[in-house]
């Protein structure tokens, strides 16, 4: 199976690679987000109780290189569904490789790429912003983004192969995307000091406000079993039941 899967990854990101564009582009929004909002959020978080410990930029940078991965994973499934219609899928399917790893290779490169992109964010906020952030705290932040993009590219395969309509598929995301992006508290933090008490009991449902929590307590250097232990456990479940979902998704369109 790990043969296979560094078969089907080398494969994608030479694919990618061939048009490495994609990859400037896909940081366009989050970097209007840190040059255009940031400045403004500097001044709400000097003048407003309630958010997070840390400066401006230690609070919006790692949240949107959460954004990177929720907006970029969750779309990979159109690169499956234009391969089915292709038929890439029905190529694959008649090799030995393994049907796990068609799933896993796939979701490397996603991840590789995010986790790419997530760099370039974070130089950029180090060297024009003010961003001050232990370098450990870096490493487990981009881990954290890694395996996020995992979650996401398994499920975004996974709703694809179900799908398998290119114009519902995008109608789906978002509906779906829009509220967990606005729940998460990646523009603005969703605390008990902000938000009315609703918003916040709601907020806590979503599993991206505790990842997200969990960025930006590595970012700070916060290690202790808070926000960081908690959004670490909800990640680590939150890809287990992707993985398994895509994983079986791949096995029966395979079977």
């Amino acid at each position: 199976m790990l043969r296979d899967s560094w078969l089907i990854f080398r494969r994608d990101f030479s694919l990618s690679m061939r048009n490495p564009a994609w990859i400037m582009i896909g940081i366009m929004q989050p970097v209007l987000y840190l040059v255009l909002f940031g400045p403004l959020m500097e001044r709400v978080v000097a003048n407003t109780p309630g958010f997070p410990p840390g400066s401006s930029w230690a609070i919006l940078t790692p949240a949107l290189v959460i954004q990177l991965a929720l907006f970029g994973s969750s779309f990979a499934g159109f690169g499956l569904l234009a391969e089915f219609r292709s038929g890439v899928v029905e190529r694959l399917r008649v090799t030995p490789a393994s049907r796990v790893a068609l799933l896993l290779g796939k979701v490397l490169n996603n991840a590789l790429q995010t986790m790419m992109q997530a760099i370039l964010i974070i130089v950029l906020a180090f060297l024009v912003f003010d961003l001050d952030a232990p370098f450990g705290g870096i490493l487990l932040s981009l881990l954290i983004v890694g395996l996020t993009s995992v979650a996401l590219a398994s499920a975004s395969y996974a709703l694809a192969l179900t799908i398998k309509n290119e114009q519902a598929f995008p109608a789906l995301l978002n509906a779906v995307l829009l509220p967990l992006l606005l729940l998460s508290g990646i523009l603005l933090p969703i605390t008990t000091g902000l938000a009315p008490d609703w918003l916040y009991t709601i907020s806590r449902i979503n599993p991206f406000t505790h990842i997200v929590d969990a960025e930006r307590a590595s970012f700070r250097g916060d290690v202790t079993m808070d926000a960081l232990f908690t959004g670490c456990v909800v990640l680590l479940v939150l890809t287990v039941l992707t993985v398994f979902w895509g994983a079986r998704t791949f096995r029966k369109e395979n079977a």
